[in-house]
């Protein structure tokens, strides 16, 4: 044998649930991330949908990101407890141009974390996307009573997204400042 060396190349696979209320644009977050595609006109997401998308994280690593579209109204059925097994990580979306979805974020974290845990026993890591930003009012979010509301409610954080408005070169969903 040569004095040649195979570089192992690293596989990760992680299960990413993304839920919320009806129509607070779910799919077209996933779409938009894994797909640049974005469409004003999706039907509702009837039980579950799922996207992969594949990272080249470093010239060793390959990792498979799993995103599983949960159904806004199945919060409550019997099934959303199948969907999430073996989920590592979740986005709770709500649309920042209708009060009532912020209002429902709760219920979903608190189903999350009832129903899906880490191998340790503790909430899978869950990130808040408040939705629409591109359609927001002026002031309409105050930066200080989310990062509250996130750590009061376990999430790591939030942030404000669009899948209509969207950067290419960088693959971003966020809305910034000055936008």
């Amino acid at each position: 044998m040569g004095g040649g060396s195979v570089s192992e190349c690293k596989e990760f696979l992680f299960k990413v649930l993304v839920i919320g209320e009806l129509g607070v644009g779910k799919t077209s977050i996933i779409k938009r991330y894994v797909h640049q595609l974005f469409s004003q006109h999706y039907r509702a997401t009837i039980g579950v949908d799922f996207a992969l998308k594949v990272i080249n994280w470093d010239s060793k690593t390959l990792v498979r990101l799993q995103l599983w579209d949960i159904a806004g109204q199945e919060r409550f059925g019997n099934m959303t407890r199948v969907y999430y097994k073996e989920a590592v990580g979740a986005f709770v979306v709500f649309d920042v141009t209708r009060g009532s979805t912020f209002e429902a974020v709760s219920k979903w974290k608190h189903d999350l974390d009832s129903k899906v845990k880490l191998a340790n026993g503790g909430p899978i890591p869950s990130v808040l996307l408040a939705n629409k930003c591109d359609q927001k009012k002026e002031g309409s979010n105050n930066m200080a009573l989310m990062d509250n509301f996130c750590k009061e409610a376990g999430f790591l954080g939030w942030f404000e997204t669009s899948a209509k408005r969207y950067d290419p070169f960088g693959s971003q969903i966020l809305c910034y400042e000055g936008d």
